[in-house]
């Protein structure tokens, strides 16, 4: 009985494991060379889900602009000049925003970046991604974004940024539910 049971377990975990959901817990960093990519003419449209999360210890609420850029290994990336809306209360403490985004088809998202320009200032605790053909990913960010900088995560290649190629990202995988 008890080797049934280790077997039906041991089975569960193998078949959950292929949905893994990956954690990339190293430090985002500024990109000063970062620009975004214009839209891919023939790529197909795929969609995808964003959730970001403002930290407890953010401004109440920012009026600052924010834009997001993310993408794969391949150059596929999806790009979004302003995810705010300046009439609504985006982005206030302790909240989280969800947005459904189309953009190219892609593999698993390997970088992301953030834009914050404005006064109010603003502090996400992290950035989640899912979509149908991608495995789902956390940012994590929990600090102050710097003024009019591209800040954020590049783990392409095993590389953290592109301009810091001595640090290797650490990524965790846990069982999706």
């Amino acid at each position: 009985m008890l080797r049934l049971s280790l077997f039906l377990f041991a089975l569960c975990f193998l078949t959950t494991s292929s949905y893994a959901r990956s954690f990339v817990t190293t430090k985002p960093r500024p990109v000063d060379s970062f620009l975004p990519k214009p839209k891919l003419e023939n790529a197909g449209v795929c969609s995808y889900t964003v959730i970001i999360k403002t930290s407890c210890s953010s401004v109440s609420y920012t009026r600052d602009k924010i834009s997001i850029a993310f993408g794969d290994v391949y150059g596929n990336e999806v790009y979004v000049k302003r995810l705010d809306d300046p009439h609504s209360r985006a982005f206030e403490r302790c909240s989280s925003d969800t947005y459904r985004i189309t953009g190219p088809c892609m593999r698993d998202v390997c970088y992301l970046y953030l834009l914050r320009q404005g006064y109010d200032g603003w502090k996400p605790e992290n950035v989640k991604i899912y979509g149908s053909y991608i495995r789902s990913v956390t940012f994590y960010y929990n600090l102050f974004l710097p003024n009019s900088v591209w800040y954020g995560f590049n783990v392409c290649n095993g590389i953290v940024n592109a301009n810091d190629k001595s640090s290797q990202p650490i990524i965790a995988s846990t069982a999706s539910m």
